[in-house]
C-alpha cells in the first residue's frame, strides 16, 4: 500500500482526448457492449444513433424516407433531408459536442442534444464514413477508429439532398458480435408508427404506417383477444392509444421525442396514474389502480423540449418539465388525458361498458386469490430462498444504477449439479443462479392463483421479485439453463409457457434468453474447441486432425466450473426469445401446449425427428 502512495504523483494523471475516451470508456456513450443477442447491445445503439439524426430532420419538414441496408457487419443509412452544412462535415462527426442541435430553434424537440451521439458511432468503428449532398455539391469524408483518413474534395453531383453514413462497429470492441434483424425491424417499425407517413426502407423491405401508436398496438398485441376498440387520442405534443386485453400483466409502449424508452421515466408514470385517475372520476367509483391496470395494452409518445435521460442510451426519461417555460410532464399528461379520455368514453358507451366490464373482472380475480397469495408469501419466506434456492449476485437491475447492473443475470437451472458447475464459475457481482427441483408444472390454461400455490412457480417469481411488475425485476437477463437432451427441452418449454402465461411483459421487453452450451469439446495437445452442433464438430476434426479427442456433453452437471467459467464469461452464447410482429400469446400456448388437435399431431409427426428445433421454433 505504501508503495502504491509513493507512486501516486503527476505522471499518474493522464488527460484523454474525446476519442480516446470513448474508446476506453464505450459504456459512458452507448451502454453495454454485448455480442447482439440483446436488444440494448451498443451495436444497435450504434444504428439507433445515425437514424436519430435522419428522423429529426424528418420531423422538421425534409425527407420523408430513409433508406437503411445492413449487411453482415456494414451498415449503411441514407436520408433525404437538407444534409449537413458541406463545412462542418468533418466537425458534425469527429469533434464532440458539435452539432445543429444546439440551436433550440432549428431542432426543438430532437433527441440527440449533447453532439456525442454520432462522435460515438465514429470512434467505435473500424470503418466511418460521410458524406452530405446539397444544392449539387457533394462533401465526403472517411474515418477508422474515429481517425481521419481520407479528407475528399468538394464536388460537382446530381444527388438528392441528404446524408448518408456508412460504418462497421470495430470487432476489437464489439467482440463476436452479430446483428439479430428481429431487434433491427422492432427498432425501424417503432420509427415507422412515431412517424406517421414516412417510409423507411430496410433491406429491401418497406416500413410505413398512417395511424401512428394505433397501428403500433394492433401490430402488436393480439386484436381478437382486445376487449374494446383501440382508443387513440392525439395533442399537440402528445399521442397514445390504449385498450384492454386478456394477458396478464401491463404491457407499455413509451417514446419520447422518437426514442423509444424501454425502462419509461416520467410520462410513463404520469400515463398510468392519468388512466386510473381518469377512470375513477368517469365512473365515480375507487377501483383499485391494479385492478385498472391489469391486462392494459397502452403507448405513449411525447415531444418534450430539450429532455433529460437519466442515460447517454436514453432509456428512461427523466424531464420533470415539458419545456424551460412549460408546464410538468405530470401536469401536461393528466390534463390531456382526464379531458380526452373522458370526452371518449362519454361518446363511446359500448367502449365504456366494456372497459368497466374488464376493471371488475380484474377486481374479482384479485380478492379470489387475495387468501391464497398471503398464504404462498408466508411460506417463501419460511422457505429461506435466499439460502435454498438462489444463489443471489451483488449488482441488480432496477436497483443499482451502476452500468454493470444491465449484465446483472439469472440462471435457471435444472439439479443440483448444474447449479453447483455454474455457482462455482460466474461472475459473483452479475449473475445468479436459481435451482429447479424437478419438472415444472405445466401451467398452460391455469388462472395465476396457481403461481402461488405452485411451490417452484412462487419462489421463482420472488427470487425475480415481478409479483407487482417489472418495476422491481433484480436481473436483465433471465437465462434458461437447461441440458439439451429430451428432458431439458421439456423443461424449457415449460419455463416459457410459465413466463408467457402469467407474466408476458417479462419476455416481450426482452428479458428472457437461452442459454447455449456446447455439446462437444474436441481437442489435442495444443488446442481446445468447443462445438455447438455437429457441423462445427465437423470443422473443429479437420482443423486439429489426426484423431483429437472428442467428447459428448450430455448434460450441464458434466461440464467441470472451470469450463463453465468459458461459456458463462465474455463468450457467453445467449439466443433470445422473441415475439414476432404477428404472433399472438394465445395462439402459441393452446397450439402447442393445449390439446392435441389434427394439426399439431401433424406437427410432430414432421418435426419429431428435430427435437431440439421445434422448441426453438415454438417460440422464434
Amino acid at each position: 500500500m505504501a508503495e502504491l502512495e509513493h507512486n501516486y504523483n503527476e505522471d499518474s494523471i493522464r488527460s484523454l482526448e474525446p476519442r480516446e475516451h470513448i474508446r476506453l470508456r464505450p459504456g459512458m456513450y452507448i451502454g453495454k457492449l454485448g455480442d447482439g443477442s440483446s436488444a440494448d447491445d451498443g451495436i444497435y445503439i450504434l444504428v439507433k444513433e445515425v437514424i436519430d439524426n435522419s428522423i429529426d430532420e424528418h420531423v422538421m419538414g425534409f425527407g420523408k424516407t430513409i433508406d437503411i441496408k445492413i449487411s453482415d457487419h456494414k451498415v449503411q443509412v441514407r436520408d433525404y433531408g437538407r444534409g449537413i452544412p458541406l463545412g462542418k462535415v468533418i466537425d458534425c462527426v469527429s469533434k464532440i459536442n458539435t452539432g445543429g442541435k444546439y440551436d433550440s430553434k432549428a431542432f426543438q424537440k430532437s433527441v440527440g442534444l449533447n453532439g456525442v451521439g454520432t462522435k460515438a458511432v465514429n470512434a467505435l468503428s473500424s470503418q466511418f464514413r460521410i458524406q452530405s449532398v446539397r444544392d449539387g455539391q457533394m462533401k465526403a469524408a472517411e474515418f477508422e477508429r474515429g481517425v481521419l483518413t481520407n479528407d475528399l474534395p468538394l464536388e460537382q453531383t446530381s444527388q438528392r439532398n441528404g446524408t448518408l453514413t456508412v460504418f462497421t462497429p470495430d470487432d476489437t470492441i464489439f467482440k463476436n458480435y452479430q446483428y439479430n434483424v428481429d431487434y433491427l425491424e422492432n427498432q425501424i417499425w417503432n420509427y415507422a408508427y412515431l412517424n406517421a407517413g414516412l417510409t423507411i426502407n430496410f433491406n429491401g423491405k418497406k416500413y410505413h404506417s398512417e395511424n401512428g401508436l394505433l397501428d403500433l398496438l394492433l401490430n402488436k398485441s393480439d386484436k381478437e383477444g382486445h376487449r374494446y376498440d383501440v382508443i387513440h387520442l392525439k395533442g399537440t405534443d402528445i399521442e397514445l392509444a390504449l385498450t384492454h386485453g386478456n394477458d396478464y400483466g401491463e404491457e407499455y409502449y413509451s417514446f419520447v421525442n422518437g426514442q423509444y424508452t424501454t425502462m419509461g421515466g416520467t410520462h410513463l408514470a404520469a400515463f398510468r396514474e392519468a388512466v386510473v385517475k381518469t377512470v375513477r372520476e368517469h365512473y365515480k367509483k375507487d377501483y383499485d389502480a391494479a385492478d385498472i391496470r391489469a391486462s392494459i395494452i397502452g403507448a405513449i409518445s411525447l415531444r418534450v423540449q430539450e429532455p433529460v435521460f437519466e442515460s447517454q442510451t436514453k432509456t428512461k426519461l427523466g424531464s420533470i418539465d415539458m419545456g424551460p417555460d412549460g408546464p410538468t410532464v405530470r401536469g401536461y399528461i393528466n390534463d390531456f388525458v382526464r379531458e380526452h379520455l373522458d370526452n371518449y368514453l362519454h361518446k363511446n358507451p359500448v367502449t365504456a361498458e366494456a372497459l368497466k366490464k374488464r376493471i371488475e373482472q380484474s377486481e374479482r380475480e384479485r380478492k379470489d386469490m387475495a387468501g391464497v397469495k398471503k398464504l404462498a408469501n408466508q411460506r417463501a419466506k419460511k422457505a429461506n430462498l435466499h439460502n435454498r434456492k438462489l444463489r443471489d449476485c451483488r449488482m441488480h437491475f432496477n436497483e443499482d444504477k451502476h452500468e454493470n447492473s444491465l449484465l446483472s443475470t439469472l440462471f435457471i437451472t435444472e439439479g443440483d449439479s448444474a447449479s453447483g458447475s455454474i455457482t462455482k464459475s460466474r461472475n459473483v457481482d452479475t449473475e445468479a443462479v436459481f435451482s429447479l427441483r424437478g419438472k415444472p408444472l405445466n401451467c398452460f390454461g391455469l388462472k395465476k392463483k396457481v403461481v402461488y400455490e405452485n411451490e417452484e412457480f412462487n419462489l421463482l417469481q420472488h427470487a425475480l421479485n415481478i409479483e407487482e411488475g417489472l418495476e422491481g425485476l433484480r436481473y436483465n437477463r433471465v437465462v434458461i439453463a437447461t441440458d439439451a437432451d429430451v428432458d431439458g427441452m421439456h423443461i424449457r418449454l415449460l419455463l416459457l409457457t410459465f413466463f408467457l402465461q402469467f407474466f408476458p411483459d417479462l419476455v416481450r421487453n426482452g428479458h428472457v434468453f437461452i442459454l447455449e452450451t456446447p455439446l462437444f469439446r474436441v481437442r489435442n495437445k495444443k488446442e481446445t474447441i468447443y462445438c455447438y452442433n455437429e457441423t462445427e464438430k465437423q470443422e473443429a476434426i479437420q482443423k486439429l486432425g489426426k484423431k483429437p479427442e472428442i467428447t459428448r456433453f450430455k448434460g450441464l452437471g458434466e461440464i467441470s466450473p472451470d469450463e463453465f467459467g468459458k461459456f458463462i464469461g465474455d463468450n457467453i452464447k445467449l439466443k433470445p426469445v422473441i415475439l414476432h410482429k404477428d404472433a399472438t400469446i394465445q395462439k402459441i400456448l393452446s397450439y402447442y401446449m393445449g390439446k392435441n388437435t389434427p394439426d399439431r399431431q401433424q406437427f410432430i409427426i414432421e418435426n419429431l425427428k428435430i427435437e431440439k428445433d421445434i422448441v426453438e421454433e415454438v417460440y422464434a
